[in-house]
């Protein structure tokens, strides 16, 4: 796929806003303190790396489902070591499954569905585009906008979550949303 093993690194490392954005919409709303959502991205990009020749593909598109791939199988390892010791068997649901459902709630907002091949590059160059748009958000805007956008919470669920009254969370939602329209502008 590419040359050198510096070009392979930054064909990883474009993806980090990326892979980022999608962990950080899962980990939130699985107890954020045990979870640390930039090292599983590490690990993430550490694994494509060293498992580089075991990618077949040749678009970003292909190389972002792989990651995603990988991403979900480090998510799923870090939240069951987290909830090996709390372990219910009442309770408990395919770990798998409700990443796939965070993933999905992510591409959804973050891009229409498109069928034509060209539209899917577009699209993907839109979520890698975008992902590093809200990766620049301040902190409190995009913890807004990850959870009410991403993961489909209420502004009510919101303001619990990160300890703010509704009215601050939908000044952090405006703000950020504003924000985003900029740089996307830009």
């Amino acid at each position: 796929m590419l040359q050198s093993l510096d070009d392979q690194n930054h064909w990883f490392q474009q993806f980090r806003p990326y892979l980022t954005l999608l962990a950080h919409a899962h980990v939130n709303s699985h107890n954020p303190a045990k979870l640390d959502s930039s090292g599983i991205v590490q690990q993430t990009l550490l694994d494509a790396f060293a498992k580089r020749d075991q990618f077949c593909g040749s678009s970003e598109a292909e190389l972002a489902g792989w990651l995603r791939q990988i991403l979900k199988h480090n998510l799923a390892d870090a939240l069951r070591d987290q909830r090996r010791d709390k372990r219910d068997v009442r309770r408990e649901r395919s770990l798998e499954d409700e990443i796939d459902a965070s993933f999905s709630r992510t591409h959804e907002w973050l891009a229409a569905v498109q069928s034509s091949p060209s539209q899917k590059a577009a699209k993907q160059e839109d979520v890698l585009r975008l992902s590093e748009v809200i990766s620049e958000l301040p902190e409190g805007q995009r913890e807004a906008v990850v959870l009410h956008h991403l993961q489909g919470l209420s502004l009510a669920e919101v303001a619990k979550q990160i300890g703010k009254s509704e009215s601050a969370v939908a000044g952090l939602l405006f703000r950020g949303l504003k924000k985003l329209h900029g740089l996307l502008g830009e």
